[in-house]
């Protein structure tokens, strides 16, 4: 897979990639600096707790998550968003079915297939 992706990319001519476990992945634009991906669960999926060393912002497309970062639990719906510094654990529950926009800085290199 390419490190950069063109000006445009239409959500249509990107596959979801299985990540197992009811979580699914697409790898939306992205360059160097910067990635953006949207991540699908299925009702009850888990984002297990991790931490990178990128900085990471999400927003709720769809569904209820129970996110918990560095110890907090909050609840969050379509049209929240957060916050995780590097190296905080985090992870995220799907209470219902839904989709995360995540946006991390720098690029998640460890994301590309070779």
């Amino acid at each position: 897979m390419p490190k950069t992706t063109g000006s445009f990319v239409h959500d249509s001519d990107v596959e979801w990639e299985d990540l197992g476990d009811g979580v699914s992945r697409k790898l939306l634009t992205y360059e160097s600096g910067v990635m953006m991906a949207k991540i699908k669960f299925e009702a009850g999926a888990i984002g297990a707790a991790h931490s990178h060393p990128h900085l990471q912002c999400s927003y709720v497309e769809a569904g209820r998550f129970e996110l918990t970062i560095d110890g907090e639990t909050k609840i969050l719906e379509a049209g929240d968003s957060f916050l995780v510094s590097t190296e905080l654990v985090h992870g995220a529950k799907a209470l219902t079915a839904g989709i995360l926009i995540d946006v991390f800085a720098p690029m998640r290199e460890d994301f590309l297939a070779d």
